[in-house]
């Protein structure tokens, strides 16, 4: 054993939970010469009597007692946040290992094993827990971490707790996640919020707005370049792929880039390499792609602005962000909590709002979308001097009257056809985009929602008049009866 190996375990206390007197001994033996300080309990109740006392800074835990399970101590939250635990399980008996770290345990050995591992697992548990207080600390300073709340989004939250989920799973080789979703709708703050959730927290973050790349310059910035690569080019430079290695490389707007530079990042995605401009060596990346866009990337793909495999590739965890005009009720919470982040960051007292200025927020059309309802907030924090706020500042033209309610839907038993007449062209649009929304921008299913067919949809979406259709009004005959 090496000497760094030995100094690694010196001072840390171990507690060992196993029924076999013999293997106790043993574990006790190997890890008390490299300096650990080793307690020993036969069952599950003489760990639970320690474990009241004492602090250990790991535990090898025996998953079958005389008394229970192991798990039992898992379950019941019974080690410290700061113990790294270890489970030891008997060979094919891997259901309880997985199932033990879900339950929070770092690490796992099968019986029987060679104790001489013991210091790298406990050191790959000590990392572990390292970079789980790490994890933690960034939640807590998360300022995105209460942005996705309320009964409109709760299909997202559960979408994205899979995500997550799949991703502390997966580890490595992350998939991309594409999200979908109006200018001003919060895509970067929920790319933040995946970043801070996920596996990779502790690691970079990038976020690039691509639209601002200048062309000339955007595959150096993506992906380096090497010594006289071009005029100017004096020295190798690492471009933003090899920065965000082992982490996260946002990518804003993405359709804005060059369809060549796409075919790159499809390259990047598919290798999980990259070359610098100039350069012939291929590097390896390990990043995680989140894409934004609010654009709607089938007709990007059509108008030849994006490329098809790309969007395929991209395409496999899709996120949907709504409208915050599709939000209701949930605006008011979303108001309340932008505008205490707000009046700590001004240094002022908490700030309610009046019913009058709820029912004005209810009434906004919201074409920003959520930025532009943290700048109303803002404007009314700072020229609004009562400790209630009315948002009496807010135009005419983003309020529909205070106690208006949203624009009348057809959808709607109650609507009333006004005597100017009705926009039926509008109307057919409407719930165009809507069966789009549900459908998560498939155009196939949006068809199969509306009941007419795939080139109709195309046909409304792209205006492209001189394609002929097949049946372009054919929809579900409704009961003769």
């Amino acid at each position: 054993m090496d000497g760094q190996m030995e100094k690694s375990l010196a001072g840390l206390s171990v507690l060992v939970v196993d029924d076999e007197s013999l293997l106790r001994r043993r574990l006790a033996a190997h890890l008390e010469a490299l300096g650990a300080d080793v307690t020993g309990a036969d069952t599950i109740a003489a760990a639970r009597h320690l474990l009241d006392g004492l602090e250990f800074d790991f535990v090898l835990l025996d998953v079958h007692l005389p008394d229970g399970s192991g798990m039992e101590l898992l379950r019941a939250g019974a080690f410290n946040s700061t113990t790294g635990v270890v489970v030891m399980t008997a060979e094919g008996a891997v259901a309880d290992a997985v199932e033990a770290m879900r339950l929070g345990a770092v690490d796992y050995l099968v019986k029987p094993f060679d104790p001489a591992v013991l210091p790298l697992v406990m050191r790959r548990a000590r990392q572990a827990r390292q970079a789980s207080r790490v994890a933690e600390h960034l939640r807590q300073a998360d300022p995105d971490a209460n942005f996705f709340f309320g009964e409109s989004l709760a299909p997202l939250r559960q979408q994205l707790e899979k995500i997550i989920a799949a991703d502390q799973r997966l580890q490595t080789r992350l998939p991309p996640v594409l999200i979908i979703g109006e200018t001003g709708t919060g895509k970067s703050s929920l790319a933040r919020w995946l970043h801070r959730h996920g596996p990779r927290m502790a690691q970079p973050m990038i976020e690039i707005n691509c639209p601002a790349l200048p062309e000339s310059l955007a595959e150096s910035e993506l992906f380096g370049h090497e010594r006289g690569a071009f005029t100017d080019a004096r020295s190798a430079r690492q471009g933003l792929f090899e920065a965000a290695h082992g982490g996260t490389l946002f990518l804003d707007e993405l359709p804005s880039l060059s369809p060549a530079l796409q075919a790159k990042i499809l390259t990047a995605l598919e290798d999980r390499k990259i070359r610098r401009l100039g350069g012939n060596r291929q590097i390896e990346v390990d990043v995680r792609i989140i894409a934004a866009t609010s654009r709607d990337l089938w007709a990007a793909v059509e108008s030849g602005d994006f490329r098809e495999d790309l969007l395929h590739r991209l395409d496999l965890y899709r996120v949907n962000l709504p409208p915050l005009r599709e939000r209701g009720e949930d605006i008011i919470g979303l108001a309340e909590h932008l505008m205490s982040q707000l009046c700590r960051g001004h240094r002022l007292p908490p700030r309610r709002f009046t019913e009058a200025g709820r029912r004005r927020l209810l009434a906004c059309r919201w074409p920003g979308n959520v930025r532009e309802l943290a700048h109303e907030l803002e404007r009314a924090l700072v020229f609004e001097d009562a400790a209630a706020l009315d948002f009496s500042h807010l135009s005419a033209d983003a309020v529909s009257g205070e106690k208006a309610a949203p624009p009348p839907d057809w959808l709607n038993s109650h609507f009333v056809f006004p005597e100017e007449g009705f926009a039926l062209e509008d109307a057919t649009n409407r719930l165009l985009q809507l069966a789009l929304r549900q459908s998560g921008e498939n155009i196939s299913r949006a068809a199969r929602l509306l009941g007419v067919t795939r080139d109709f949809v195309r046909y409304r979406l792209h205006g492209d008049r001189k394609e002929k259709l097949e049946n372009p009004t054919e929809t579900r005959k409704p009961d003769e009866s």
